[in-house]
């Protein structure tokens, strides 16, 4: 078990978390390899360069073939002159790939395991938000000790944390069902809301996620 700084009401307590499917050791190599995929799947890959074919410019001969000393040229669209095609520039191409399941299971685990050890988690009781607040959210930011970027995890969507935690800047509220390992890193701390930590570690024991499954079925 794992204790974590817990806020309810303004106040701030301490609580168990259950870390036994985590494992015990951090691996950072399948992390990176992780990370390294989901920042590839965010490039874009629409830069692009043209080609001698693809330049507009005139065909005509820039000067006659003999007599001036320069080198044979054909026309203004070679790669060796200004304005020129570039010769293997980059072209439009996908950089995504994709991670085995369990893979990212582990990832997340492994994520999950560094927080915990650096004390970079803690959990809140949402029911003390009756309406949205970003200075209420503000402040349990604040109470908790938290500095810098947060992941909000709820478990199921909310619309009142949502709200009142949307305008805190690098702060990011996302759903226990889609988690990942790039949220856990990037973000300094994690914070669970009451019950997100049983739907996170039932989607990590690869049970399916309650909210996702009706969520499916509803679209």
């Amino acid at each position: 078990m794992a204790t974590v700084k817990h806020w309810s009401a303004g106040n701030v307590g301490t609580a168990e978390l259950d870390d036994s499917g985590l494992g015990d050791k951090v691996k950072t190599r399948l992390l990176a390899t992780v990370v390294r995929m989901y920042e590839a799947n965010r490039r874009q890959g629409t830069v692009k360069t043209k080609t001698r074919a693809e330049v507009t410019a005139t065909t005509r001969k820039p000067y006659k073939q003999k007599g001036t000393g320069n080198a044979r040229r054909g026309d203004f669209k070679s790669p060796l002159l200004r304005g020129g095609g570039v010769i293997f520039g980059p072209r439009p191409r996908d950089y995504s790939y994709s991670i085995p399941r369990k893979a990212l299971r582990e990832a997340l685990r492994s994520a999950l395991l560094g927080k915990l050890r650096d004390e970079e988690v803690a959990v809140m009781d949402a029911a003390s938000f009756e309406r949205p607040s970003t200075g209420s959210a503000a402040k349990v930011l604040a109470d908790l000790g938290l500095e810098g970027s947060a992941a909000i995890v709820v478990p199921d969507k909310n619309d009142i944390i949502y709200k009142s935690f949307r305008n805190i800047p690098r702060v990011s509220v996302v759903r226990a069902s889609d988690l990942n390992t790039y949220d856990v890193l990037w973000h300094r701390s994690v914070v669970m809301v009451d019950g997100a930590w049983q739907v996170l570690t039932e989607r990590l024991a690869g049970k399916r996620v309650k909210a996702a499954t009706e969520e499916a079925s509803e679209s």
